[in-house]
């Protein structure tokens, strides 16, 4: 396969990738982009090789830069974070913790943690930025989620999820430590 075939086929699976995480339709790119959506569909089906005005077009609504559009070298990104280097960010005398287990800048912060919060223990949050989101999965004890003053019982093996950008706090009201897994997923700035 030459190398203009390769960043024919490249283009294609990561325009068809992009344009499905940004939640487009064709038509949809179209209008942002300028280009047609006869063009598009020939581009995912890599049928053509598009102009280098016309890959910006496209890379600069999909909000991408026209290197991670094009980009066919890259394998898939992995980051192994081993136990010992995940951060623990918060802790009481009770023994209550939360640990940042591994993130990514990659179109706006996610974050992974792992929360225990011990009985009588809580921690509260300020608002996050709008269109913040934070899934959390109990597996031990019953957590007390209060997402702007209205609390919710989120007992083991139930899952939750809310918009972070108001008011939020996580309590243990219970006996037994409650053990969580969240996900924060924080809008990229601009």
């Amino acid at each position: 396969m030459s190398d203009l075939d390769q960043l024919t086929q490249s283009l294609a699976r990561n325009l068809k990738r992009w344009r499905g995480e940004r939640g487009f339709t064709l038509d949809a790119l179209a209008a942002r982009s300028g280009v047609s959506r006869g063009m598009i569909i020939q581009i995912e089906q890599a049928r053509t090789n598009p102009s280098v005005g016309t890959t910006v077009k496209l890379a600069d609504a999909l909000g991408v830069s026209i290197t991670t559009l094009l980009d066919y070298e890259q394998g898939p990104q992995v980051r192994v974070v081993p136990q010992e280097q995940a951060v623990r960010m918060w802790w009481t005398d009770a023994g209550s913790h939360t640990t940042l287990l591994v993130g990514t800048e990659e179109r706006g912060p996610l974050e992974l943690w792992d929360w225990r919060l011990e009985s009588g223990d809580g921690s509260a949050s300020d608002p996050h930025p709008k269109g913040t989101i934070e899934l959390l999965h109990v597996t031990a004890g019953e957590l007390t989620l209060v997402v702007d003053g209205v609390s919710h019982a989120v007992p083991a093996g139930t899952s939750a999820t809310f918009e972070g950008n108001v008011p939020h706090a996580y309590r243990n009201e219970g006996t037994e430590p409650v053990e969580m897994t969240m996900a924060v997923s924080i809008p990229p700035v601009g």
